[in-house]
């Protein structure tokens, strides 16, 4: 069975993944998912239906039958663009709580596994070199300083906080996101063995890039020479 050229971004939040990922599958003119955003977007459905985020049977069936659109930063769900919707600190609750029921874990991984089909793709998320992409050729897990991170997600547009909200009750959210993810059954948050990690604290975008497309170019010589 052939691998799927798969570039496998994971990494907390805040980390970075989004704007490189992004980068990234623009050098590389492949495809650019964000398995993060499909989490949120079944959050957010499976409240927009008045159901509960712990019934996992109802979010689960969610998951696995919801139409997914996805381009670029856009995502929709059934037909609803949920692009800004999903990206407030009250979907970042959301998406951790559903991220944690292991049939919703498998009914998006089967999902993200089956985008992967249709050509190369940068996929980001916290568990792409883990569980969804184990035999993944490039895998790279990105991280920062607590400080550096919810600097970040603070001034971040695209994600939507409450006015008067501060740096430090922003590291507490995340700080609370990273117990959340790395302690769930599910998936848990984890660096890849053979992941290339990269510490982005201090580092311009385009640094970060550079990096990840030097393990991409080292990875490919290496996988024609084998």
């Amino acid at each position: 069975m052939s691998v799927p050229d798969v570039i496998a971004i994971d990494g907390p939040s805040g980390a970075g993944k989004g704007t490189v990922a992004r980068a990234v599958a623009q050098a590389l003119d492949c495809r650019h998912i964000d398995t993060g955003a499909m989490y949120r977007a079944v959050a957010w459905r499976t409240l927009q239906q008045g159901g509960a985020l712990d019934d996992e049977p109802a979010v689960a069936a969610v998951a696995a039958g919801a139409d997914f659109d996805l381009h670029g930063t856009r995502i929709a769900i059934d037909g609803h663009d949920v692009s800004r919707a999903i990206r407030t600190p009250e979907m970042d609750v959301a998406a951790a709580a559903v991220a944690r029921l292991p049939r919703v874990r498998a009914a998006l991984v089967a999902r993200q596994r089956s985008l992967a089909v249709a050509g190369s793709v940068v996929m980001e998320g916290r568990d792409i070199g883990t569980a969804v992409f184990p035999a993944a050729p490039v895998k790279i897990f990105l991280d920062a300083s607590p400080e550096e991170r919810a600097a970040r997600r603070a001034r971040d547009p695209a994600h939507r906080l409450s006015p008067g909200t501060g740096v430090a009750e922003v590291a507490r959210a995340l700080d609370a996101r990273d117990r959340l993810d790395r302690t769930r059954r599910a998936s848990p948050l984890e660096q890849a063995p053979d992941a290339v990690r990269i510490d982005t604290t201090g580092l311009p975008v385009d640094a970060v890039v550079e990096r990840v497309m030097k393990v991409v170019r080292e990875r490919r010589r290496g996988a024609r020479g084998s």
